[in-house]
């Protein structure tokens, strides 16, 4: 049987990130975010979420000479 992960409300997808309600609304109006409206409702799948944070992930630069 397969699982199936239910796609996250806007308000939980805040929390998530430490993030404003406001700020994920705002980036589900400039597209910024992908969304998925059911009639009023709107969900953001896992995936994005994850597409989010390895986008904005810098990686760590390594010291050089003892630094």
């Amino acid at each position: 049987m397969e699982t199936r992960i239910r796609p996250l409300k806007v308000a939980e997808v805040a929390e998530a990130l430490g993030l404003s309600v406001a700020c994920v609304r705002a980036w589900i109006a400039s597209r910024r975010i992908g969304f998925v409206r059911l009639g009023r409702a709107i969900r953001i799948p896992h995936a994005e979420v994850e597409r989010l944070i390895q986008a904005g992930t810098v990686p760590a630069r390594e010291r050089r000479n003892g630094r």
